[in-house]
């Protein structure tokens, strides 16, 4: 700690805002590390937001910085004056939240999918079994493996015994299919946009 912080270490708050008002930068260091977990632990008190709280500590500072020069030493304790502009701005805020309508409040994101897009999704993964069955089995365990188990060509391969050439060939033909199978129904399915 420098020498001049500690010439204000004992010395009242009132008199280390006139010093800070008068151009000492070690006075508002000292007056800011006394005052600011105050009034932070007040904010916090009153709001249970620790945001709002550093939010409402820093505003609360600034005005005291701002004051400081109209300060009149011996009429008011600084504590006293910061903590009734903490409470001020902590009461505002609160008002704030209790002002807000509903209408005005987000409505949650609801993770699940609505009904229609759940029957949509019903409807295409049923059409999607229905034109498989419609595959030789070796294409549409070729597809399924692919597509909708996200396998690679390799693991295919291995899977279902056989070269990595007929996996390739199995999936392109069944794919085709597939795509034969379901043009017919591609805006009952919901796909008439894309």
């Amino acid at each position: 700690m420098n020498a001049f912080m500690g010439s204000w270490r004992d010395a009242p708050d009132d008199a280390v805002l006139v010093a800070y008002a008068s151009g000492d930068g070690s006075a508002a260091q000292v007056l800011s590390q006394r005052l600011v977990p105050r009034v932070l632990a007040q904010a916090k008190r009153m709001l249970a937001d620790r945001a709002e709280a550093e939010d409402v500590a820093q505003e609360a500072m600034m005005r005291l910085w701002k004051i400081a020069p109209d300060w009149r030493q011996g009429e008011a304790q600084v504590s006293t004056w910061l903590y009734r502009v903490v409470a001020n701005l902590c009461t505002d805020r609160l008002r704030k939240r209790r002002s807000l309508s509903l209408d005005d409040i987000a409505e949650p994101a609801d993770p699940q999918k609505s009904a229609v897009a759940q029957m949509l999704e019903t409807s295409r993964l049923t059409a999607l079994a229905d034109a498989l069955a419609q595959l030789p089995d070796r294409q549409a365990q070729a597809v399924s493996l692919r597509h909708l188990e996200g396998l690679s060509n390799p693991e295919i391969a291995t899977i279902m015994d056989i070269s990595l050439r007929s996996v390739e060939s199995l999936t392109a033909r069944g794919k085709r299919a597939l795509t034969d199978i379901l043009a017919g129904r591609r805006a009952e399915l919901g796909y008439e946009d894309e």
